[in-house]
């Protein structure tokens, strides 16, 4: 578990990361460079749960020696199927990362709920929904290990 003292806001307690496949974590399907390595390194500390309907087919394969729970979802009622994993971990435990249309409700559920701009964009309402927002998931997962940007940015 993570937990952070956030000067106004109490302890931050992070025992789940919650994450989009495509476009998140993957540009047409290919896992981004340098994620197996900084993934394992935060898994010492939080679960890692990959939430995807695995569009591309590939996202098993790409994850191999990721330490994580990879959920392949049906095609449809994403959105609220997503939303409703986060309900089921403990949304006041969960960090939830995304980018499109099927992450918005998710995002929004979590305690935490950041939206990444990657190659594949980020849809609005999932960027509205969020509570911080990264041009890269590199960015994003080097924010909690780093964790005095964690506190600059969330204090009051």
């Amino acid at each position: 578990m993570i937990e952070i003292e956030i000067p106004g806001s109490g302890i931050l307690k992070i025992k789940y990361f919650v994450m989009d496949y495509n476009g998140t974590l993957a540009t047409d399907g290919k896992l981004i460079a340098g994620l197996k390595e900084l993934l394992n390194k935060l898994a010492k500390y939080v679960e890692i749960h990959i939430i995807t309907a695995d569009t591309f087919g590939m996202a098993g394969e790409e994850l191999k020696g990721v330490n994580c729970k990879l959920e392949i979802l049906p095609s449809e009622n994403q959105m609220e199927a997503k939303r409703d994993y986060i309900k089921k971990l403990g949304k006041e435990f969960c960090v939830a990362f995304g980018n499109g249309k099927n992450d918005s409700l998710m995002v929004k559920e979590a305690k935490l709920g950041i939206s990444i701009l990657g190659e594949e964009g980020t849809y609005k309402d999932t960027l509205m929904n969020s509570n911080l927002f990264f041009k890269s998931i590199i960015d994003a997962l080097s924010f909690f290990i780093e964790k005095r940007r964690l506190i600059a940015t969330l204090r009051s």
